[in-house]
């Protein structure tokens, strides 16, 4: 099992910076999301040999690997020109894991238009849906070839705003996608978009999963009382949390016996972003959290 540290919130640092950071705080492996100076969100990459001389060289020294690249481009947008720029970002985005020397990327299944083109990111209509699934399968008809013939592995996540939100139909898209490349990843922050029995939710997807994202939320959907207040009443803004485990209502213990049942084997990331201002304080914590309950569940090696 890959353990790994999403570093947005230590994004301020320098890419040479970032190795030794990690490493402070108790990581052997980044999980590298968007950066303004790597794989920036929805852009094209910035990335050039020198900075992946300088970037490799820091992994090196700090003794740190990157277990995989997060891009996030718009794959699943219904106009066509928006989603060629996405593919043409992915790949060069694979070229540059190939250049790094890693074997796993993974993202989201996306949230269709830009807003800036006159609607939501995504409606949640029938038609809309329809057209944001149907432009990620033209997407996944281009790059699943280059992934398998460059030995690229793709864990992919519903998250709340896409065209997919909850477990189901997102594992059997996976299964359909039919590849042994393209894989499935399960967020905690968003369980209760996933659906309602964390426990089953992991049984259903075990064939298929590769990757989990470690952080708290609360039950949006909880009939027990509010857990946050939106103006104006009934709003459908997709809310949720990515705090330190704890402090959300996340079942952590049925969560890490499952995956231990179920035989999980795959990276586990830490991806906290609460706590801006006690960046350092949440990676500490987080490493220490993980390992004790995967202590508890596989026994001390």
């Amino acid at each position: 099992m890959k353990i790994a540290l999403d570093p947005f919130m230590h994004r301020p640092l320098s890419l040479e910076q970032l190795p030794s950071k990690v490493a402070e705080l108790g990581y052997d492996w980044i999980e590298l999301s968007p950066r303004g100076d790597f794989l920036e969100w929805f852009k094209a990459p910035r990335v050039f040999p020198d900075r992946i001389k300088t970037f490799k060289k820091a992994l090196s020294d700090a003794k740190v690997g990157i277990a995989t690249l997060l891009p996030m481009y718009r794959w699943a947008s219904n106009d066509e020109d928006e989603r060629q720029a996405a593919v043409r970002h992915w790949k060069r985005a694979i070229e540059i894991a190939v250049e790094m020397g890693v074997d796993t990327m993974n993202s989201e299944f996306g949230r269709g238009l830009h807003p800036d083109k006159g609607t939501c990111y995504c409606c949640h209509t029938g038609s809309m849906i329809e057209a944001c699934e149907d432009a990620w399968w033209r997407s996944m008809e281009e790059l699943v070839p280059i992934l398998e013939r460059e030995g690229i592995n793709l864990h992919i996540e519903p998250h709340p705003e896409d065209w997919v939100e909850p477990l189901q139909p997102s594992v059997d898209l996976i299964r359909t996608v039919n590849s042994p490349r393209v894989r499935f990843l399960y967020c905690t922050p968003h369980t209760f978009y996933f659906g309602d029995d964390t426990v089953a939710m992991l049984r259903e997807s075990a064939d298929v999963l590769a990757h989990v994202h470690i952080a708290d939320t609360f039950n949006h959907k909880a009939s027990s009382g509010l857990r946050y207040i939106i103006n104006p009443p009934g709003s459908t803004a997709r809310v949720h949390q990515h705090l330190n485990m704890g402090q959300g209502e996340v079942p952590w213990d049925d969560f890490y016996r499952t995956l231990h049942e179920i035989g999980f084997d795959g990276i586990m990331t830490a991806c906290v972003f609460a706590w801006e201002e006690k960046a350092d304080e949440s990676g500490v914590f987080m490493r220490g959290e993980m390992q004790r309950l995967i202590d508890k569940y596989w026994g001390k090696e």
